[in-house]
């Protein structure tokens, strides 16, 4: 069974194809940083205008790198959310056409349930029950893993997720969009206590996170210095991804401990970071993580879900409907959304 994935969700153009047998036969990504850049931020009205550009011609070249032709597919997947809606909508109507044309199934996939999946695609997989740390974009969040399309919230950012923190501490910085990597890779130049910065509400019961508040005592250290050398700047990054790491680290413990699992997945874009990766294999569990191209929003993730759906039976209606916000607890198992 070969299954082609789309994804459109935010500021990427992911294509892939998955092959029951032999896995990813091929994929492809279109990134639209540059795009967003300037602005510091996505800007939803030119992401779909990409998305219109690049998601067509992407699918042909996935295609043919495939050695396929599309009637060698079964079914198309595509992202119906969460996500920025004029993103989703161009995806998601040149899927659900492009099934309708071939006459295979349509299937609508949870965009966050993708993530958790991706890491089914490295050698290493875990075994459910797991917990899963998903860590992508505005997403910050704990989700017990019980079996496929069985989710259950234990914790999630009741403001600004760590991404976002990310994001806009790289603004406060004068660094690149998007922030995550750029304070990263800055913040290999700091200095440890320079600064120290608050692990928001890990000094209470529960596994909710809150970023805001981080992101304010970042603005603050840095109005406080009327002169931000490049030094100064490396110490704040420092600081900042510490802060997160650790933040991070002590609800896993937490989560792993109250549910006496021992597997962890750590998925999304964030799960790119390497201070965290090193961190998370101090805890007592089995730590599973995607493959670092995978971390990110990509096609390939959209596929492998799809096909998990697939098998099971499940597609979509002859519908378009994509959803901004969508719970991975509210997922229809019978593949309807």
């Amino acid at each position: 069974m070969r299954v082609l994935g789309v994804e459109t969700s935010c500021d990427e153009t992911g294509i892939a194809v998955y092959d029951t047998t032999e896995g990813i036969v091929g994929q492809h990504i279109y990134s639209q940083v540059e795009l967003h850049a300037k602005y510091g931020g996505v800007v939803p009205e030119l992401a779909s205008r990409d998305h219109i550009r690049k998601t067509l011609p992407l699918i042909g070249q996935t295609i043919a790198d495939s050695d396929l032709s599309m009637n060698d597919l079964d079914g198309v997947a595509y992202t119906a959310g969460p996500g920025l809606t004029p993103a989703l909508l161009v995806g998601a109507t040149l899927a659900r056409a492009l099934a309708w044309s071939l006459d295979v199934p349509a299937i609508a996939v949870h965009h966050m349930e993708a993530h958790l999946l991706a890491t089914l695609l490295s050698p290493s997989k875990p075994q459910f029950p797991f917990i899963s740390l998903l860590v992508s974009g505005g997403h910050t969040m704990l989700v017990k893993a019980t079996d496929f399309g069985e989710y259950e919230i234990l914790g999630e950012s009741l403001d600004d997720a760590a991404g976002e923190a990310f994001d806009k501490t790289a603004k406060l910085l004068d660094l690149g969009y998007p922030g995550g990597p750029e304070i990263a890779r800055l913040a290999q130049q700091g200095t440890p206590g320079v600064f120290t910065f608050p692990r928001p509400m890990t000094d209470r019961p529960g596994l909710d996170f809150s970023f805001s508040g981080l992101k304010t005592a970042v603005q603050s250290a840095v109005k406080e210095r009327s002169d931000l050398t490049e030094q100064t700047r490396a110490d704040i990054a420092f600081a900042l991804e510490d802060a997160i790491v650790s933040t991070l680290y002590i609800k896993c413990r937490r989560a792993l401990e109250a549910h006496d699992i021992h597997q962890l997945v750590l998925a999304g874009g964030v799960a790119a970071n390497q201070k965290l990766r090193e961190r998370m294999n101090d805890l007592n569990a089995d730590v599973h993580y995607p493959p670092i191209a995978l971390c990110t929003d990509n096609g390939a993730m959209i596929a492998y879900a799809g096909h998990e759906r697939l098998i099971r039976g499940m597609s979509t209606d002859l519908v378009i409907d994509c959803r901004a916000r969508w719970s991975i607890e509210a997922i229809n198992r019978t593949g309807s959304i």
